[in-house]
């Protein structure tokens, strides 16, 4: 009953018969191969446009990355005080911009607010050279507790970004999760709604690693291709990547598992909802659960074979939990069956 995390699950058979089956022979390094041109292509049928693709190793590098191409003297990137940036990224996204700074955004359950992110930028004035000067802005779709940004607030979002002068980026290391939630398409929940380069997520969906910067303004690809090198992620054999990705698109498989994901988490939801032991914390709406429990049973689960996180309290969380009780993650992929699900229900019936 493995619910850590859906980097914990391996690869999806699919992605992998993919890179056996480009694992022998030659083609051309460093992303000029006929699959890595192939794989390129598929990004513009996706998104619906032109767009310059870059693969990268992991979802750090994507984030750290996509803010360095908008860097600045003194810049500063606003996004969600508990974004994976922020929390979870070891300080790289300031290494690799040379010092520029990530400014907490507040806003209930993983998503900052118009409110709060017009406020936040307010409190420095381009002009104003001790403060430092605004940069861009970045949202998690889905968020690090597991909910979403509608359509209507990724443009409202960037409504206010541009007003400012500044970009938009989208950390989408569930980025797929979250689009069959939103029954959207690519197109529809990124440019179409104001978003300038995504970090666009495989990994934790079925891939064995492959992760990728897609950026709408190809006019900036040429710098990208600079900073992604200087920051030792241009790959030689980046076929290996553009393998994963071409048998993740095929026929809509990164939807499926996509969707299998989020079936799983709702299955969750149900059967802690039928608990009297176990509530629901916030209603899940990608492929995260998030519940309270007493920390004695959560012990006791894991003694089972249970094998979740213990969470801390989200910002913004409006609910009571016991001076006895944790929050705790559980986190559901491809892999995911419905009979762990089942045995972990008897657990908690």
């Amino acid at each position: 009953m493995i619910f850590a995390s859906d980097n914990w699950a391996g690869a999806h058979p699919n992605i992998a018969a993919g890179l056996s089956a480009h694992a022998s022979g030659y083609d051309p390094a460093y992303g000029d191969g006929a699959l890595d041109r192939m794989v390129a292509e598929r990004f513009n049928e996706i998104f619906e446009r032109e767009v310059a693709v870059f693969f990268v190793g992991t979802g750090t590098a994507a984030n750290s990355l996509s803010l360095a191409l908008y860097n600045r003297p003194g810049g500063i990137s606003f996004c969600h005080r508990e974004a994976h940036i922020l929390e979870d990224e070891c300080g790289a996204p300031e290494h690799f911009t040379g010092g520029s700074r990530l400014h907490a955004v507040d806003g209930a359950l993983g998503r900052m607010t118009p409110e709060t992110l017009e406020k936040a930028i307010g409190r420095f004035v381009p002009e104003f050279v001790h403060a430092g000067r605004p940069m861009a802005v970045s949202i998690t779709q889905a968020t690090e507790v597991g909910t979403i940004y509608s359509l209507d607030a990724i443009e409202t979002i960037s409504a206010i970004a541009k007003r400012h002068g500044l970009p938009l980026h989208m950390d989408g290391a569930r980025f797929a999760n979250a689009l069959v939630a939103l029954d959207a398409t690519p197109a529809e929940m990124t440019w179409k709604r104001g978003v300038d380069i995504v970090s666009f997520g495989g990994t934790k969906n079925g891939c064995w690693c492959a992760e990728a910067v897609v950026l709408f303004d190809t006019g900036r690809a040429r710098d990208f291709s600079f900073i992604r090198k200087r920051a030792a992620q241009l790959f030689s054999k980046s076929r290996f990547i553009a393998a994963q990705f071409d048998a993740y698109f095929r026929d809509g498989l990164w939807l499926e598992t996509a969707r299998h994901a989020n079936e799983m988490t709702r299955r969750l939801a149900t059967r802690v909802e039928a608990s009297s032991r176990v509530r629901v914390a916030w209603e899940p709406q990608a492929n995260e659960l998030f519940a309270i429990m007493s920390k004695d049973l959560a012990e006791r689960l894991t003694a089972a074979g249970a094998v979740f996180h213990l969470w801390n309290t989200p910002h913004g969380y409006a609910g009571a939990i016991g001076g006895d009780e944790t929050i705790c993650r559980f986190v559901t992929s491809f892999a995911t069956t419905a009979e762990e699900i089942d045995r972990f229900s008897e657990l908690i019936a």
